[in-house]
């Protein structure tokens, strides 16, 4: 079968299911959208409706469910099981665009370790993965469910859910392992435990979740909170130029991805002489090393910050340097230009969306996805500041200032 006719039938069973799911809701609807409890009209089939305390309508403005101008009927119920890490929840955002556009009328819940980092106003429900979210889950009907994690844990739980469609990961009774819920899942799956189909995968992850979820990927972009409203304040960046962020760290699994000391300050001295400014970044774990950077470099470091904070701050940027890291993501979300400094990843799973470059050592890499280098000194000691700082000026050039 030609790529055409694939591309046709996989959207005429969308089309199917799609029409399946709307005839479905119009039912449930019919049958829940209006009850009487003691002579008082209730509609526990709106997106407002708590069940166990009075809905904001209420609380605010005195509304009760006969005649409430703002009842908004839910049509179908939608789970998405995300738990983390934290990047992968922010890169899996781009799929509520989609949903929006297909289910306009869906209540959308999402259970995640994570709960802080999703957008507040753009999902009617953010559980956090814990015993009493997932005791209430299992007494809960949905119309899709999607888990995109291959944690047992969640298999297990979409083995438990009642659910018309799900999607994504299960877990195999038999023998305990993550297997997929059907046919859409399997290359991502195997991309997922082969390390060479994974090198061969030219498919970037956000790509990779929305066909998983039986979508075509159309370049939908990140949905993030900036946290512009908490009125955090920055006296301490610079007032003027081109603001460049440079997250210094990687974590503590895949260490191989570290740039020395040496390297970092070659490319601090190269952008001040270049006239951008450079910001230093990162968490706990990297204040001693832009304690240091700073002192060598004069460049500014504030500190690191609470999590909506250090949003906020990056937000503050022109452009972003950064490993793969929880910054690269937050960056792509903040739709900052990005130059990306890869190299035991597959950089085809990265999408910039068009904004930034990715910078990889000028020696081959040897050891895809792994956390200590096979030859003793990581490649990263071969990407020279040089490179980097070209990858800057083609990606934010001091001309459009």
């Amino acid at each position: 079968m030609c790529e055409h006719a694939r591309r046709a039938r996989r959207s005429k069973g969308r089309a199917a299911r799609h029409h399946a799911l709307e005839l479905r809701g119009h039912l449930i609807f019919a049958e829940l959208s209006t009850i009487l409890l003691n002579h008082t009209v209730v509609h526990p089939d709106c997106r407002h409706f708590r069940g166990d305390i009075p809905c904001r309508p209420n609380k605010e403005h005195g509304y009760q469910c006969a005649g409430c101008p703002v009842y908004a009927p839910v049509r179908q119920r939608l789970l998405i099981i995300k738990l983390g890490a934290i990047g992968d929840v922010i890169r899996t955002t781009p799929l509520l665009r989609r949903l929006r556009q297909e289910y306009p009328s869906a209540y959308i819940t999402w259970l995640t370790h994570t709960p802080a980092i999703l957008p507040q106003d753009a999902v009617d429900e953010i559980l956090k993965f814990d015993f009493a979210a997932v005791l209430q889950l299992q007494a809960r009907e949905f119309d899709i469910v999607f888990n995109l994690d291959k944690d047992k844990e969640a298999g297990a739980l979409l083995n438990t859910l009642k659910a018309t469609q799900k999607f994504g990961y299960a877990l195999r009774p038999y023998d305990g392992v993550a297997w997929p819920a059907n046919d859409l899942a399997r290359h991502k799956f195997l991309t997922g435990v082969f390390d060479q189909l994974s090198l061969q995968n030219t498919k970037p992850y956000v790509q990779e979740i929305f066909e998983l979820c039986g979508y075509e990927f159309r370049g939908e972009e990140y949905v993030f909170d900036n946290h512009a409203d908490k009125g955090y304040q920055w006296p301490q960046l610079p007032p003027a130029g081109r603001r460049v962020g440079l997250n210094t760290g990687c974590g503590d699994r895949w260490t191989t991805r570290l740039w020395s000391d040496e390297k970092w300050v070659s490319l601090i001295t190269q952008l001040q002489q270049a006239g951008y400014a450079p910001v230093l970044l990162g968490g706990a774990a990297e204040e001693e090393r832009n304690q240091r950077l700073q002192a060598a470099t004069g460049a500014p470091y504030l500190g690191h910050f609470p999590l909506p904070q250090f949003i906020n701050l990056l937000d503050q940027m022109d452009l972003v340097v950064t490993q793969v890291t929880m910054a690269m993501h937050i960056s792509i979300a903040l739709r900052k230009p990005t130059v990306l400094m890869n190299n035991i990843f597959n950089p085809h799973e990265f999408d910039l969306y068009g904004r930034g470059q990715i910078v990889q050592p000028n020696r081959e890499c040897v050891c895809f996805y792994r956390g200590t280098c096979k030859l003793g000194t990581s490649c990263m000691e071969d990407l020279p500041a040089e490179k980097v700082l070209a990858a800057v000026q083609a990606s934010l050039p001091l001309a459009s200032a």
